[in-house]
Parts: structure tokens; C-alpha cells; sequence
């Protein structure tokens, strides 16, 4: 199972958020560079770098800092935020990003999303399919819409989906617990497919607990930023894997 941290980036700098909030005080110290250094060097090998400029501005805006990180790092990253055209996908790739995520396209133009599973690979585009209260929300978390979970997934699914990464909103950055209901539910509804569980994550025994799940990766970022994941438990985690 991958251990992915997450890095939320808003004017350069790495940013926290309580279910979908950002505030001022979430600013943590640490340059993104820094922190996903720090990450290479205990055995990370993937992360996710949330674009949230890029996501309120509607294209992708923080490729400076993907690209500082893909040229100074080995880390295979993950991309997400403002990605709703040809063009982003392909400047993220451009700067190196390994793969792209995108939620609020695959709401809005789903022949064009199935067309990037399509054109880019089944290992480069995850859907990022986000939830409150059950229904699917986009534009970085601010608006919502009619959509259920299951029925967005499987319009995916049926069409070639490998990658899913879910978060439970009212989970995200409140350090309370994994949706594990939810991920054991999507595991089973859908095979095959490859989930990785966000929003929630306190400590390596939720992680532990969702690989016993089967989830195929863990996104968690606040639980690290506040001390509650350390970088030798990571560090563990992984050589014992």
C-alpha cells in the first residue's frame, strides 16, 4: 500500500484545511520543496500536490512548485487543482507531474475526461471524486452538486477507470478518523479498481487499518504537519512493507 502525503499549496506555500476551510493561521512554515524532501529521504516515493490557486482560479497556477520538486526530488507526483483543459494536463505534464488528478471536469464534461483516460493512460489520470454528506463536491470543495458517490464512480468504471482517490469533506483536517465504512464499501462495489483513501487520517493505526481494508494508498497531510504521523514512523512503515 503507497503512503502519499499531500501538500495543499496556496501563493507557494504549504496550507492546511478543516473540512474544505482554509485559513491564514493553516500556513505551515516549511517551503513545499523542504517537506517533500524531507519525504524522499525516509522512503516516500509518491506524493499529491493540491493546486488550491489553481482551483479557485479554474487552471493550474502552483507549476513552479511542481516543477521545483520534480527537478530537486525523485518523488513521483500527483497533481490536482484548476486542471480543466488540454493545456493543463499537458503543462502539468510538461513540469513532470507523474499522473494528474481532476474532479470538477469530470462533473462538467465527462466526454472530455473519458477522452483524457483514453489519450494519457489509465496510469496518468485518477478521478478525484470528493464528498459531502454523500454528494459529490467540486471546485475545490466549494460548490456542490446533485451527484451521488456511487453513480459518478461507476459511470468511470464502466469506462476504463483504474484510479479513484475519495475524501470525506467532514473527515478532512479534524484528526477524527477515516471514512473506513465508505472505502471497504467502494473496494467491494467495485473491482479492480484502485482507491486511495484521503480525509480523516490520525495516526499509522488508521493507516494500518485501512491496508487491512485494501485500499491501494493513504493521502494524509495535517496528521504529519501536527506531529501526529512522524517521519520515522513512515520511515518503518515503509522497510517493513
Amino acid at each position: 500500500m503507497l503512503l502519499v502525503p499531500s501538500l495543499s499549496i496556496k501563493k507557494g506555500l504549504c496550507t492546511g484545511s478543516k473540512q474544505g476551510v482554509y485559513s491564514e493561521d493553516s500556513v505551515y512554515n516549511e517551503s513545499p520543496l523542504t517537506v517533500a524532501q524531507k519525504f524522499a529521504d525516509h522512503g516516500i516515493t509518491h506524493i499529491q500536490l493540491i493546486d488550491l490557486d489553481g482551483a479557485n482560479e479554474g487552471n493550474i497556477v502552483n507549476y513552479p512548485t511542481l516543477e521545483l520538486i520534480t527537478g530537486h526530488t525523485n518523488l513521483k507526483v500527483n497533481y490536482a487543482g484548476g486542471i480543466h483543459t488540454d493545456g493543463d494536463v499537458l503543462k502539468a505534464f510538461e513540469f513532470k507531474a507523474d499522473s494528474i488528478s481532476a474532479a470538477t471536469i469530470a462533473v462538467y464534461n465527462k466526454d472530455l475526461y473519458v477522452n483524457w483516460i483514453m489519450s494519457y493512460g489509465r496510469e496518468r489520470v485518477t478521478l478525484a471524486a470528493d464528498i459531502l454528506d454523500g454528494y459529490i463536491r467540486v471546485g475545490g470543495w466549494q460548490k456542490d452538486t446533485k451527484i451521488k458517490l456511487d453513480e459518478h464512480v461507476e459511470y468511470y468504471h464502466d469506462r476504463g477507470l483504474k484510479y479513484l482517490k475519495t475524501t470525506d469533506i467532514n473527515r478532512e483536517g479534524v484528526l477524527e478518523g477515516p471514512s473506513f465504512e465508505l472505502y471497504d464499501h467502494l473496494i467491494k462495489k467495485f473491482p479492480g479498481l484502485k482507491v486511495f483513501a484521503s480525509g480523516g487520517v490520525r495516526n499509522m493505526e488508521d493507516i494500518k487499518q485501512l491496508e487491512d481494508i485494501g485500499v491501494h494508498g493513504v493521502i494524509f497531510g495535517r496528521a504529519y504537519h501536527e506531529g501526529k504521523i512522524t517521519l520515522h514512523e513512515i520511515e518503518s512503515y515503509i522497510s517493513q512493507a
